[in-house]
């Protein structure tokens, strides 16, 4: 770890004492612990709380912080910093026989009081059953909007948040901070998975597959992943919430007389009416035929016309195009494009 001023960190002077120290990270880690904001502002609090522990568990030793008073920069003699020999993941009875609390629920509720106590309370109940299920892991899954179209089964990997394993998700190893996940109680992973994706799929839905967690110990079952889906907007589709707007091409002959085409929705296959002198950019709303809104209904799809030529032209296709040429007028202008045709 790169060398900081842990005084700085924790706001306290240089004199201050043990209590002091303590009062301040508590103070701290409640701002900044990364459950305690909404998940864009998450990788700024955890690394700000990674800096918080850090100063904490230097400061609140005695020997290591005499070594960091007296060398400063060069407290550690130039050594990365590591867990000790005994720095050894705990079962719940373990840890109370060493520590003589009544469960990891004290163990934090003395450390940071009230706020974090129920909160804790259900971390600690988790625990006790840590040595029979495994912990549950959640991910966020990108999901193209052509994937979601097209449904059925697809193969990802995926990053995962998963229980820290040497401190057991408590943040602490012997009453120090845990080395491995700087006292967040988490570890960032990645997972590959197969999933099959739902009818109804939107945006932020929630999937929990079932077994995909971490093992269990000692013959447990496995916890479970809980897959976020975030919808990404494609060349062709862009997300509007439950609305979604979709590239539809089109010939200029079908602009001009109308036409019937096939368009691909999430709820399938429609047929869209082009009026007679669409304009190419114009938007034809589909009532429903967006996406899944979560509540049981849906948003609209919003065709978005873009003029386009057969891949394959005939001849004679080409001779008319022509002679619509030579017939003129054929001046356009709008957009980027300036100044007209003779």
């Amino acid at each position: 770890m790169k060398f900081q001023d842990y005084y700085e960190v924790l706001g306290v002077k240089r004199e201050a004492s043990a209590d002091e120290i303590k009062k301040a990270y508590r103070k701290l880690a409640l701002k900044w612990h990364p459950d305690r904001h909404p998940p864009e502002e998450r990788p700024r609090a955890e690394e700000k709380f990674k800096r918080i522990s850090e100063a904490y568990e230097v400061l609140s030793d005695s020997d290591k912080r005499q070594r960091y008073d007296r060398f400063g920069q060069n407290w550690q003699q130039g050594q990365d910093f590591q867990p000790g020999p005994d720095d050894v993941r705990m079962s719940p009875e373990e840890f109370e026989r060493r520590f003589g609390h009544a469960g990891f629920s004290e163990f934090f509720e003395s450390l940071f009081g009230d706020q974090f106590a129920s909160k804790f309370e259900r971390r600690g109940a988790s625990h006790q059953r840590f040595r029979h299920r495994g912990p549950d892991v959640r991910a966020e899954l990108q999901l193209s909007i052509d994937d979601a179209i097209q449904g059925g089964k697809r193969r990802f990997e995926v990053p995962t948040l998963e229980t820290c394993r040497l401190c057991g998700g408590v943040g602490f190893v012997n009453e120090h901070v845990c080395a491995r996940c700087a006292g967040i109680g988490r570890v960032h992973g990645r997972k590959t998975i197969d999933v099959t994706i739902p009818s109804d799929v939107h945006d932020g839905m929630t999937m929990r597959l079932k077994g995909l967690g971490e093992p269990g110990e000692g013959g447990g079952e496995n916890g479970d992943l809980y897959v976020t889906i975030v919808l990404v907007s494609g060349d062709a589709y862009r997300v509007k919430g439950a609305d979604l707007e979709g590239d539809v091409p089109i010939t200029p002959w079908e602009a001009t007389l109308g036409a019937r085409v096939e368009v691909e929705t999430p709820g399938g296959r429609f047929a869209l009416r082009i009026p007679p002198q669409t304009r190419a950019g114009a938007k034809l709303r589909m009532k429903g035929k967006g996406l899944s809104d979560g509540k049981g209904g849906h948003g609209d799809f919003l065709a978005v016309v873009r003029y386009a030529l057969p891949t394959a032209m005939s001849d004679r296709q080409r001779e008319l195009l022509a002679e619509m040429a030579a017939a003129g007028p054929s001046a356009v202008s709008g957009g980027a494009r300036k100044g007209s045709n003779a």
